[in-house]
């Protein structure tokens, strides 16, 4: 049976301080909740105090990006063994926001993944939809050629250490969410398209997330969806109650 990962995408939110109040607050509130994973990704300054308040807890911690050299003149990027090096275990590539603001490309987002992968981190791998793209009625093939095209190389042992978020970009930051049925219809073509490339048994195995404005209201129905398998959570997993609804809603 596939993992149920429910993360949090804190983005560029929270100090150090503000991170362990966060993480010491929410810790009780999802103690024993133990059917889903939980991953909180968030930003490079507060990985540390991260692991630290989440040691003991059932709570993971995840980066926002990686580079995919090992070390090198690249200024301002972070490379996947210095995430290991300080207790991440999860790590976002390609989010859209990184896609739209900063030129990632599915070659990069590839670049990344593998370096990731080859380091020991678990990579959450995230690729949709534009507006434009879904008025035009293209989302089955521009999410299947970007599972292709991001999966290049990757073999089907990593793919296990490969959680799969489909963010309708549309939806993201806007108050708009793609309806359970469209969630699960477009979860549904990137499970297809795994199944092309490793086979029905790891198509059933792969983990693939909804990530377009799931919230405390809207969770418990999208996750009820059967190809989606949890939840990458941008706002709501801000605040301690939100986030522990969703959660709750995994669980």
């Amino acid at each position: 049976m596939r993992r149920t990962v429910i993360a949090g995408n804190w983005k560029m939110n929270m100090t150090p301080d503000a991170t362990r109040a966060f993480i010491t607050e929410l810790a009780p509130m999802v103690e024993g909740m133990n059917k889903c994973d939980i991953v909180l990704c968030v930003p490079y300054v507060d990985i540390g105090p991260a692991v630290d308040a989440a040691r003991g807890t059932n709570i993971h911690i995840g980066a926002e990006n990686v580079h995919f050299a090992k070390s090198g003149a690249y200024t301002g990027e972070i490379s996947a063994q210095m995430l290991c090096a300080v207790g991440t275990e999860y790590v976002i590539v390609g989010h859209s926001e990184r896609r739209q603001y900063f030129g990632e490309t599915d070659t990069t987002v590839n670049l990344r993944a593998k370096a990731a992968l080859d380091a020991g981190l678990k990579v959450i791998l995230c690729l949709g939809d534009v507006k434009e793209e879904r008025l035009a009625g293209i989302t089955d093939e521009v999410v299947r050629m970007q599972t292709k095209l991001d999966l290049a190389g990757i073999d089907a042992e990593q793919l296990k250490s490969v959680i799969i978020a489909y963010e309708p970009v549309w939806a993201i930051g806007t108050g708009l969410t793609a309806t359970p049925e469209q969630a699960d219809e477009t979860c549904g073509v990137i499970r297809h398209a795994i199944a092309e490339l490793y086979g029905e048994e790891a198509a059933e195995e792969i983990t693939i997330q909804y990530g377009g404005s799931m919230n405390d209201q809207n969770a418990e129905e999208l996750l009820s969806k059967v190809n989606v398998d949890g939840g990458l959570i941008g706002g709501a997993s801000l605040k301690c109650d939100k986030f522990t609804a969703i959660v709750t809603a995994a669980n």
